[in-house]
């Protein structure tokens, strides 16, 4: 808190120049300084969290060990896992830690589903759906073309022909509108850092009734060893689909560590 408190007054100080301290007594100055710093910090929480919690507009604060510093509905954003780490998402363990072929399972996929995997990374999740939907395909976003490069060797090597590896930006998924059947984003949605503009992106890309199926790490659990900043409870979630219009359907608690979100577009 001291170090945004600083930096508050530092802004405070750079719109009014230094007539604060030239222009008045010493004394008064200091007292407009703390004046200005309560008027400026009435709106934070005694944590440090905007309070503003039902605002759809980015709020910025000092950023934590983990986070951008950039505040979306009351949620601080995480920092992306960069392709560096890749190798995590394809971990032996990861079998029995998550048990993504159950998640896969709760999808519900039809062989002629056309599926985005949002996020797809190495196209873990999205070489596992491709068999199940052979008459359509998967879409695998990502935004680092390096992780689309290592998805793309692995297609090669296992002869998959039905995932086209897509490249989004950081506020758009890229994908046509009216497209897909399914957007799926596996421990993936928070760390977009424009939350707000990729999941209209994604809405648009969905047809009518189409579904958002997230896989979040429940904040709701402390035994979860995972970074505060990479878990989501089920209400912030629920609360940021609601805010680009998707409604929700169910969730499913089953996997060990993470909530299962299922929402759908109006049809």
């Amino acid at each position: 808190m001291f170090h945004r408190q600083h930096q508050t007054w530092a802004t405070i100080r750079k719109a009014f120049g230094n007539r604060l301290e030239t222009s008045i007594h010493p004394g008064i100055a200091s007292a407009l300084r703390c004046l200005a710093l309560v008027a400026v910090l009435w709106g934070l929480t005694a944590c440090g969290a905007p309070a503003l919690q039902g605002s759809t507009d980015y709020q910025t604060v000092v950023p934590s060990a983990d986070g951008i510093g950039k505040v979306y509905l009351g949620r601080e954003i995480a920092q992306t896992m960069g392709h560096q780490g890749a190798g995590w998402l394809d971990r032996p363990s990861r079998v029995l830690q998550e048990r993504p072929q159950a998640a896969i399972e709760a999808l519900d996929l039809t062989p002629t589903d056309i599926v985005a995997d949002i996020g797809a990374g190495t196209g873990y999740f999205a070489r596992r759906i491709a068999p199940l939907v052979f008459q359509g395909k998967v879409l695998a976003v990502d935004i680092q073309p390096e992780m689309l490069a290592m998805l793309q060797a692995e297609l090669e090597t296992k002869g998959i022909e039905n995932v086209e590896p897509v490249l989004g930006q950081p506020d758009d998924p890229n994908l046509p509108p009216n497209s897909i059947d399914l957007a799926l984003m596996v421990d993936a949605y928070h760390e977009f850092a424009n939350p707000r503009e990729m999941m209209q992106g994604v809405v648009l890309a969905l047809k009518p009734g189409g579904q958002v199926v997230l896989a979040e790490y429940k904040a709701e659990n402390p035994m979860i060893m995972i970074k505060r900043l990479h878990k989501m409870s089920v209400a912030q979630v629920r609360r940021e689909m609601a805010a680009v219009g998707l409604e929700w359907v169910k969730t499913n608690d089953t996997l060990p560590e993470q909530h299962l979100l299922f929402f759908q577009k109006q049809a």
